[in-house]
């Protein structure tokens, strides 16, 4: 039922810019809590930027001053807005939500997207 569909990915030169993209699909609940992560190849996947609630967010410290993670509520989508970026954030971008109510009642809550390729490169 509930699908979250990636968009964004590409090819972009150092220092450009990217703007991914997390669609809610289906018949799905409203996540209180929505993140970006990412996984480049022989890495561990890490996080990069999340928004929980009425819209607080936090950063991996990579991403300060560069990501912007933005929510609009009436599309059910989540962006990530990536400047300046570097050749080593090449790496599988994927999007996470969760429910936590339904966490709380022991209920299927987590969702994860099949991810957007970002490449970074010159």
């Amino acid at each position: 039922q509930v699908q979250l569909v990636e968009s964004g990915g590409g090819l972009v030169h150092p220092g450009g810019s990217l703007r991914l993209s997390c669609a809610v699909s289906g018949s799905a609940p409203r996540f209180d809590v929505m993140s970006w992560n990412r996984q480049a190849p022989g890495e561990q996947r890490e996080l990069v930027a999340k928004i929980v609630g009425a819209g607080r967010t936090t950063y991996a410290d990579f991403a300060k001053g560069r990501f912007t993670i933005s929510r609009d509520n009436a599309k059910n989508t989540v962006y990530l807005e990536m400047d300046s970026l570097k050749p080593e954030e090449t790496a599988v971008y994927k999007c996470y939500a969760q429910d936590s109510l339904a966490k709380l009642r022991g209920r299927e809550y987590e969702y994860w997207g099949q991810g957007t390729q970002v490449t970074v490169s010159s």
